[in-house]
This record gives C-alpha cells, structure tokens and sequence, in this order.
C-alpha cells in the first residue's frame, strides 16, 4: 500500500463543508471505479501545525504505483460526470502540495534485513 497525501488550503471564500461535500463526491467515484483503495480528509485542530502545514490533508491509498496512475488517467478519458465532480472540488482550492509514502520498514525491506 502507498499514500498519496495532498495538503490543502481553501480559497478565502471557500467553504469547507462544501469543499467536504463536493471532495466526497470525487473521491467515492475514484474508489467505486476502482482508481483508489481508500481515502480520508482530515483538518487541522486548534490552529496547531508548522509553518508549511495546511488546513486539511488528504490521505489517499493506493495498491501500488499502477493504480495511482490509472486514478490520474481516470479524468482523462472524456467521462464528463468525472470532470465535473473533478472540478467542483477543484475550484475550491487555493493551493496544494502533494506527496507519495509507503509503509516503513516495508515488507520487502524486512524480508532483505531477514537475510542478512
């Protein structure tokens, strides 16, 4: 498994509900289709995060690299349901930054540290 997070901040006119709603909508498609394994938004509590921390974070797990590419690909074959939800979530954000993590010590890791 591998988790593709996205740190999110909202346009200052955004709201997070419907920001939530419409983010739902995206991502359930997304896991009904197949494209992703699971997902979950989490917002940050009490103000508390670093300087580059971002009021929310989405968690999206995938199987493997194959899959996450196959979730880019998703909206680029010409579904306009997929579009449109795509974009009604889209236009709520006023900047994301992206990243790609795996389970650490991995299994293939553990089995080569076996080894030794």
């Amino acid at each position: 498994m591998n988790v593709y997070h996205c740190m999110i901040d909202l346009k200052s006119d955004a709201r997070a509900l419907a920001f939530a709603h419409a983010l739902e909508a995206w991502m359930n498609q997304l896991r009904d289709a197949g494209r992703i394994m699971n997902w979950r938004l989490l917002r940050r509590k009490l103000n508390l995060a670093g300087e580059g921390g971002a009021d929310f974070l989405l968690e999206i797990e995938v199987e493997d690299l194959a899959q996450l590419d196959a979730a880019f690909r998703f909206l680029g074959r010409g579904d306009d349901d997929a579009w449109q939800r795509y974009d009604k979530m889209h236009q709520f954000i006023a900047r994301a930054e992206f990243g790609l993590y795996r389970p650490f010590p991995d299994p293939e890791r553990v089995e080569r540290m076996a080894l030794i």
